[in-house]
């Protein structure tokens, strides 16, 4: 594996969190790369080095906690969906300013979308439309149903200051679950 540069590392970092502080403040639209430059105390030409634009970054972004959230949210041995859950509202609160503006923020729009398809995929794995409380449905609609009430769940949590610890959040969410799949 080839050892990566810190610079390279901390460089994308400022830039990253620059950008995720102006998509607080302000419109997405809005948003320059020469305003994420000066906010991350670089030169343009090094917020083009890394990435090809605005949108690059964004997606960039998006995929890298979707991912991240993934590998944390999994574990090697089995978990059950309250302790499953409680990885994942970890990782949202270790997260909060990322996740709060892109479910808040007019300007990434598709971030809803691509976190509501990302939690299809994986409520897909644990459907089971053959037999008890889902038998004779359809898994489309179940998993449809499942990822957007988490994602709802997970929106007005964040929104609302995180109102509830993670634990606490986790089993409510968790026994929900739990029912529906």
């Amino acid at each position: 594996m080839a050892k990566v540069d810190r610079r390279i590392v901390r460089t994308q970092g400022a830039i990253k969190k620059a950008f995720l502080e102006m998509m607080s403040e302000k419109n997405f639209d809005s948003i320059t790369i020469q305003d994420i430059a000066d906010r991350a105390n670089v030169n343009r030409a090094t917020v083009y080095l890394h990435y090809l634009d605005k949108f690059d970054l964004l997606d960039k972004i998006m995929e890298e906690h979707i991912t991240n959230m993934s590998e944390f949210c999994e574990s090697e041995t089995e978990l059950d969906w309250i302790e499953s859950t409680v990885h994942c509202m970890e990782y949202l609160e270790n997260n909060y300013l990322f996740f709060s503006t892109m479910l808040a923020s007019e300007g990434a729009r598709y971030f809803r979308s691509r976190f509501v398809l990302h939690n299809i995929e994986e409520f897909k794995k644990d459907v089971d439309i053959t037999k008890g409380k889902n038998l004779g449905q359809s898994e489309d609609i179940v998993v449809e149903f499942v990822a957007n009430a988490y994602v709802g769940v997970v929106e007005w949590w964040l929104k609302n200051g995180m109102p509830y610890p993670p634990q606490e959040m986790a089993e409510k969410v968790g026994k929900l679950l739990e029912r529906n799949l």
